[in-house]
């Protein structure tokens, strides 16, 4: 045994007498507590607090092996996280040794150990254990968004020189944890490795743009399910990464990509699009430009939690399950690193013929993964006179010049989702037989697969839709809904769906005009 592993093994005897120390008090189970290990640390829960210690270990990625690391590493922690989580980080707080040899939480005698002392809230909360009961709803989704958006506006910007250099070995870190787990076939392994390199050297002028344009900040930087809680009804990010700044410190996309993977991984992809697009309409226009670097950000976060399992599944009390669990995000890294090739959408109809709820529906089931990026005329015009989703346009902004740059910016929103590799939905009326033939065209040129479906109900119907709308971007009224009646749309070479019915079958009829999983893609309807 080496001097170091010598001291290592000496600091955690003297930490396991304070995790004794902890157990005998309100944390242990007869009390109401309980105890988590992860590889990192322990925490202990008790009635009205936590506390979270630092385990005596040194890693790959961090080093907690002395006692001075440790109360740094406590003291990172509450400053990183009180941003994103002030209701729940209180302080750090030393476990000292009296004069007696005993111990005390917050004594005046020497400390031997440093927390962080938490409030509990209901660890049934989080959201890996909310999506692990049902998927997540496109309400939470959407609070979800805001609160991942607040935390990167204030995210402290950095030039990427770091963060950009760190990928490559990254991707050699999992990739050599993966080979040494015994788990999982060579030949997989390599293949996953060498596409995400491909993907890295591909993607290298677009991620030196994003850091250029300041996209890379010290972030959060370990978004997945689990360090976000619901608490009093909002969603809480905690447990961000204080042991090393570097690993943090990210595009804005690559902590986003975090949260996007683990909703994909327990089947919540409803959600996930509702992310992905909030997200993208809510923030920076030049996201829309960063959607090439998706697919690998996606498949690394995949990863990076196969590796945390195949790591936790050393330990006894974790392993079975914490090997399927690997394997299961290992699969899922494959998968999004080798995205299918991208399909355009196109959803007309009269007003009320529910274009925009058929959109979503649709938007999460379509590959690549988190699903299509909707375009929305009526989102795009209300954009074009700067106003928002629900301020109600004046006549005069329905002329036809306006209707024209509303369909022009819809197509450029279209090339621009395409040409990385994405798919799009757009919604729009779509009533003039140049503007569904425009569309074909700009498939052909992306080689993208054009799916152009037509939505039909009858007038009554229509009328009763838009008389219930809320808080809704369409400025259709009941006489517009009249004047479309007599429209002219010309010959109609798109695919017509009824859509009188409930949104669900609505879905379902759309649905079997996608093409199937993995038929080849085309330009054509």
């Amino acid at each position: 045994m080496t001097a170091g592993q010598s001291a290592i093994a000496a600091e955690t005897e003297r930490q396991g007498r304070v995790l004794d120390f902890l157990d005998a008090l309100e944390f242990c189970a007869a009390r109401g507590g309980k105890r988590i290990d992860t590889h990192a640390s322990v925490v202990f829960l008790g009635n009205d607090r936590v506390l979270k210690l630092k385990r005596a270990v040194r890693l790959p990625f961090l080093d907690y092996s002395t006692l001075e690391k440790r109360k740094n590493a406590c003291e990172e922690e509450l400053k990183v996280n009180a941003g994103n989580a002030p209701e729940l980080y209180r302080r750090v707080v030393a476990i000292t040794r009296g004069p007696d040899d005993s111990f005390e939480i917050g004594g005046s005698g020497a400390p031997v150990e440093w927390a962080v002392e938490m409030v509990r809230f209901d660890e049934r909360q989080t959201l890996e254990r909310l999506a692990e009961a049902h998927p997540i709803d496109p309400s939470l989704a959407a609070a979800l968004t805001d609160t991942i958006l607040r935390s990167h506006e204030k995210a402290p910007r950095t030039n990427g020189e770091t963060w950009l250099a760190s990928i490559p070995s990254i991707i050699d870190r999992n990739t050599a944890r993966f080979h040494a787990a015994g788990e999982l076939a060579p030949a997989a392994i390599d293949q996953l490795d060498a596409r995400s390199h491909d993907a890295f050297e591909s993607l290298g002028p677009l991620l030196n743009r994003r850091a250029a344009q300041g996209f890379v900040r010290r972030c959060h930087g370990d978004l997945h399910l689990a360090n976000i809680a619901l608490v009093d009804g909002r969603p809480l990010l905690f447990d961000a990464i204080e042991f090393d700044p570097v690993i943090a410190t990210t595009d804005i996309l690559y902590d986003l990509a975090f949260t996007l993977m683990d909703l994909l991984h327990f089947k919540s992809e409803a959600a996930a699009n509702v992310v992905f697009n909030r997200y993208l309409a809510a923030g920076a226009d030049e996201n829309m430009d960063g959607l090439a670097a998706l697919p690998l950000f996606l498949s690394m976060r995949a990863a990076i939690r196969a590796h945390v399992l195949f790591t936790k599944s050393e330990r006894a009390a974790h392993g079975e399950a914490a090997r399927r669990e690997a394997k299961r995000y290992f699969d899922l890294a494959g998968r999004l690193v080798a995205p299918k090739p991208p399909l355009l959408v196109a959803i007309g109809g009269l007003s009320g013929t529910g274009k925009s709820v058929l959109a979503r529906g649709l938007a999460a089931i379509i590959e690549p993964p988190p699903g299509a990026v909707i375009v929305r005329s009526d989102i795009v015009r209300k954009n074009l006179f700067g106003v928002s989703g629900e301020t109600t346009l004046p006549g005069t902004a329905y002329q036809p010049g306006t209707s024209v740059r509303v369909y022009e910016a819809l197509s450029e929103a279209a090339r621009r989702v395409l040409a990385q590799g994405c798919s799009v939905i757009l919604d729009a009326s779509f009533m003039q037989e140049d503007r569904r033939t425009a569309l074909s065209r700009l498939a052909r040129e992306h080689k993208a697969r054009l799916v152009g479906l037509f939505l039909t109900a009858d007038l009554s119907t229509r009328l009763a839709r838009i008389a219930s709308r809320k808080n809704d971007a369409s400025d259709a009224t009941r006489d517009v809904a009249m004047t479309q009646e007599d429209a002219e749309i010309g010959a109609m070479d798109w695919s017509v769906v009824d859509a009188s019915g409930a949104p669900e079958e609505t879905l379902r009829r759309g649905t079997a005009f996608l093409p199937e999983s993995g038929e080849a893609s085309d330009s054509g309807t």
